[in-house]
């Protein structure tokens, strides 16, 4: 009995009337809580806008947006239905200057990326119903017990009610239309699940009902809530499933990559994970990967569940890069220097004949010529030693000048440096 008193709720209960006074308070915006409003969402667009979380959670903190909201729910679990309308009024008021003045700062800022913060508030999903649902139940709690403490400001920061409204502000200031639905849909799930909280709470708590209303026109009310609740709800679970395996298939991805992605002197400089488009794409530096490796690691996919998948590896830095820079520039280099010693050895081909030639005229007696470096014959190193190769007609060669032909041959080569063999 000592354990189940500690779960009770009569002791710190607040009078019916003051907590239905507090909520009405909260309700309407005119005045005061109008601006506090705009400010709000100018800090929280500020937030967004520069990617600044304390920003955001600072105007989390100032925003008077829970007030209709929870209005809406009291009022319909009082049958309260003048304050059900006046909340309903005062909360589209709201949304309405909300969404113009976020639209209208974006608009006008110079600054136009989506950060992270943005982008945060574009995929809701069934986690963000439970964070809504339990946190209206925090603050409905908190606002019916004598104990307040620091539990509305926490509930204001947990279920983020203008950040969304102002990324829907961001969407329609950039024509984004993904941003906006999205935006505007975790802005939704928000709103109806503090309210439904609100209206179970005060259910449970069995505040007084203001109006009586029968049996009928109760159901159809009950009917009404359910549709809105479920409508709201589905989409969520299948966003919520969506998010559940996306965080699975980025582990699985995560894994593979710290236990597959052994790659011999390379180094993971990026890696991009996308679970839409089902890819895998890894940036190395270092060595260039072998395309063997690269299809080992695409057949090891499978035994992480990502048979599926589109493994691309790309080169950032590679040290390959240089050594092919290298190699291209000593090809390059062996090259030229191949085509100059082909031309030079056709040109010394071609002198070869016309000094044949002129031999014929003026060294009749020799019949065969070769002029050819000494070192193709491996009698010297230095490419400047010629070899002149010469072979003298038998009946002719008693009458051969050879101190002659040697000068002769030393001067038409301008080579001094020249080895004669005679046959």
């Amino acid at each position: 009995m000592e354990f189940l008193k500690r779960f009770s709720l009569k002791e710190e209960k607040e009078d019916y009337k003051t907590v239905i006074q507090t909520i009405e308070q909260g309700v309407v915006f005119n005045g005061t809580n109008l601006w506090v409003l705009i400010f709000a969402i100018f800090i929280a667009s500020l937030g967004l806008n520069v990617n600044s979380t304390a920003v955001i959670i600072g105007a989390m903190l100032v925003s008077p947006l829970m007030g209709p909201i929870m209005g809406i729910g009291l009022g319909m679990g009082i049958n309260d239905l003048t304050l059900l309308k006046k909340s309903a009024k005062n909360f589209l008021f709201a949304v309405g200057v909300s969404l113009f003045t976020s639209t209208l700062y974006f608009f006008l800022s110079p600054l136009n990326e989506a950060h992270s913060e943005i982008l945060a508030r574009t995929t809701p999903n069934i986690y963000d119903v439970l964070i809504a649902f339990f946190g209206g139940l925090a603050g409905i709690l908190a606002t019916s017990s004598k104990l307040k403490g620091n539990v509305i400001p926490g509930v204001a920061i947990a279920t983020a009610l203008m950040p969304p409204l102002c990324t829907a502000g961001y969407g329609l200031a950039s024509g984004n239309w993904q941003f906006f639905s999205g935006a505007l849909y975790l802005f939704f799930i928000n709103t109806v699940f503090i309210a439904l909280s609100t209206f179970v709470t005060v259910r449970f708590l069995k505040f007084p009902n203001k109006e009586f209303i029968n049996i009928k026109a109760k159901r159809k009310v009950h009917n009404w809530i359910g549709l809105i609740v479920f409508l709201t709800l589905v989409p969520s679970i299948y966003l919520g499933y969506e998010f559940i395996k996306e965080v699975k298939f980025k582990n699985q991805a995560n894994k593979f990559i710290m236990e597959q992605v052994n790659l011999k002197n390379n180094f993971i400089i990026s890696k991009k994970m996308e679970y839409n488009e089902q890819l895998i794409e890894l940036v190395v530096g270092g060595k260039k990967v072998d395309s063997l490796e690269i299809n080992l690691l695409k057949n090891n996919l499978k035994a992480y569940n990502l048979e599926s998948v589109k493994l691309i590896v790309k080169e950032g830095f590679s040290f390959s890069n240089e050594i092919n820079n290298k190699t291209n520039t000593s090809q390059n280099k062996a090259l030229t220097a191949y085509q100059i010693k082909i031309s030079e050895e056709e040109n010394f081909k071609k002198k070869n004949e016309e000094v044949f030639q002129e031999i014929g005229i003026l060294f009749p007696e020799i019949t065969s010529f070769i002029m050819t470096n000494a070192e193709d014959y491996k009698l010297e190193k230095s490419e400047n030693v010629y070899l002149c190769i010469i072979q003298l007609d038998d009946k002719k060669d008693s009458v051969f000048a050879y101190e002659k032909f040697q000068k002769w041959i030393k001067k038409t080569y301008n080579n001094n440096a020249i080895q004669f063999i005679i046959n």
